[in-house]
């Protein structure tokens, strides 16, 4: 379907590929993976024409159309919603244009007859008749308002844009999708929808993300940039992922034989494949598992932080009170009549529609803010860690890292060079890395900085404002693994699936009209009929 041969991109001194030669089939969705900066987003944009390589070629097969999903939510703002989306089969578009612009004439041409005549075959032929009724049909199933599809785009929400843009790339039945990270943005009612329609499409697709859920639920391969070169792997990032450390151990064990490390491999397929086959997203991707190889699996040369939160002291029973609390950002009341009590061992997911109401309720907690109305308290044994979703104020001063961590030191033990090290060597500053200045810093280097300070403060409750943002998908599963370890107490809001899944046994949302507390696993508190409707009634106009 779609092949790329001796591909080469090279910037400056730095090679990003070098002669890859790949091919990507029909019927497989293929999950692009590789650290920040190994050239995912530009493999992609290559793929779809976008940018050039150095040398090498990328053949789409004769008549087989690709479609990418936009990334500049602000490309069609003079356009209609309806007409955005047609124009994701760019072929299609051109030739409806052009009969728009035949029929507009005042003088019709015998030219002008056969032309139509011409193009009326080729319009029926991409079924053009039916192409508004099936547009309307994405946007109604991503849950446009059917009032919108003929306003501008630049008058629309931002978020209803990034929906549109999705309908538009999906729009056609593209022979090659590709997408650059689609989740973003979404909320998790549209992922969930994206990743049925996908686990369900027939053709290729190419995406990029750092959701791990999505990727395990859409993904038939995972296809690994590593060292210039990119392998084709079967299965999906979790299977990837999980393979690719149990062979790295079997590597640092060179006493076991041949044949055990083999029986070990085989185990671990088949518990892997038995898990898969019983899970919702076995369906028509379900013959990834008989692909599954055990030549395929090899060890990762990935690093991976060490992320470890130790408790300076363990938590007593009463952790945080909270009530009635309201806050408001700029005037607009964004919760209220909000009320629970943490206790020890609980590892709240804290949710809202609007994401700013979680940034303000973290604010309010972590005493930066104050709320509107009502009290919170927190408990005499407790020591909290907050990571905001905006931490630019902790990186005004361009100090080195080791620097700006002795900020936070508390003792002389601390304040020494080698023990900041120790904390900033966990999350891959070492080095000389750990003397490059914060004003050089990317949004994920910053990130892993916070943690080292979380972890230095030795907290047992940690508060955690969207904590995958910026992170590549190394350092995200390292912190999901150190989060599950954690022995303390938990109130995380996130836009990772897997986070928060895996993570909370309890769910509380905040909402316009008071609080959803739900002892519950993130799956089931978001597909449940029943939470639905009350989450429905939450946020009606009262």
């Amino acid at each position: 379907m779609l092949s790329v041969s001796n591909l080469s991109v090279q910037f400056g001194k730095r090679i990003l590929f070098d002669e890859v030669n790949i091919k990507f089939t029909s019927g497989n969705c293929y999950g692009i993976i590789g650290a920040n900066g190994a050239g995912k987003s530009t493999f992609l944009k290559i793929l779809a024409g976008i940018r050039a390589a150095n040398s090498g070629n990328v053949n789409l097969e004769k008549n087989k159309r690709l479609s990418f999903l936009e990334q500049n939510h602000n490309a069609y703002d003079e356009n209609t919603v309806l007409d955005t989306v047609l124009r994701g089969n760019k072929e299609f578009y051109k030739i409806k244009t052009e009969m728009e612009l035949i029929y507009a004439k005042e003088e019709f041409s015998d030219a002008d007859g056969e032309r139509v005549g011409e193009l009326q075959i080729l319009f029926e032929e991409m079924d053009g008749w039916s192409a508004d009724n099936s547009a309307s049909g994405l946007l109604a199933e991503l849950k446009i308002p059917e009032e919108l599809y003929y306003e501008k785009m630049e008058n629309i929400d931002p978020k209803l844009k990034v929906k549109v843009l999705l309908a538009q790339a999906l729009f056609g039945n593209p022979d090659v999708l590709i997408m650059d990270e689609p989740t973003n943005d979404l909320d998790y009612d549209t992922i969930l929808w994206l990743e049925k329609f996908l686990v369900n499409f027939e053709n290729t697709v190419i995406v990029v993300s750092h959701d791990r859920h999505f990727l395990d639920a859409v993904c038939t391969h995972i296809s690994d940039i590593d060292f210039g070169k990119i392998q084709h792997y079967s299965g999906n990032y979790t299977f990837w992922y999980e393979s690719s450390q149990l062979a790295l151990k079997q590597k640092m064990q060179q006493n076991k034989k041949a044949e055990e490390r083999k029986k070990e491999l085989q185990e671990f397929i088949a518990r892997f494949s038995a898990n898969v086959a019983k899970s919702k997203q076995a369906t028509s991707r379900k013959k990834m598992l008989e692909k599954l190889n055990i030549e395929e699996i090899r060890p990762s040369s990935r690093r991976y932080p060490a992320i470890i939160f130790e408790q300076e002291r363990e938590v007593g029973d009463q952790v945080l009170n909270v009530e009635n609390l309201e806050g408001e950002l700029n005037g607009e009341t964004l919760f209220k009549n909000v009320s629970f009590n943490i206790r020890k061992g609980d590892k709240a997911i804290i949710y809202s529609k609007d994401s700013r109401a979680n940034a303000v309720f973290y604010s309010i907690l972590n005493g930066d803010n104050p709320q509107k109305s009502g009290n919170f308290e927190w408990g005499v044994t407790t020591n909290h860690a907050y990571l905001p979703v905006d931490n630019d104020s902790f990186f005004e001063k361009p100090l080195t890292l080791v620097d700006w961590l002795r900020q936070w030191a508390k003792t002389e033990e601390e304040r020494e060079e080698l023990y900041l090290r120790s904390f900033l060597g966990k999350m891959i500053f070492s080095g000389e890395e750990a003397l490059k200045k914060t004003n050089v810093l990317s949004g994920g280097e910053k990130v892993r900085c916070m943690i080292s300070k979380m972890m230095m403060s030795r907290p047992n409750v940690l508060l955690l404002d969207e904590p995958t943002n910026h992170l590549d998908l190394e350092s995200i599963t390292a912190f999901n693994n150190s989060l599950l370890d954690f022995k303390g107490t938990l109130l995380c809001t996130t836009h990772d699936h897997a986070f928060a899944n895996s993570l909370g046994n309890r769910i509380i949302e905040l909402t316009p009209n008071g609080v959803i507390d739900k002892y519950e696993k993130f799956d089931t508190y978001i597909t449940d009929p029943a939470i639905k409707k009350l989450r429905e009634d939450m946020y009606a106009v009262k």
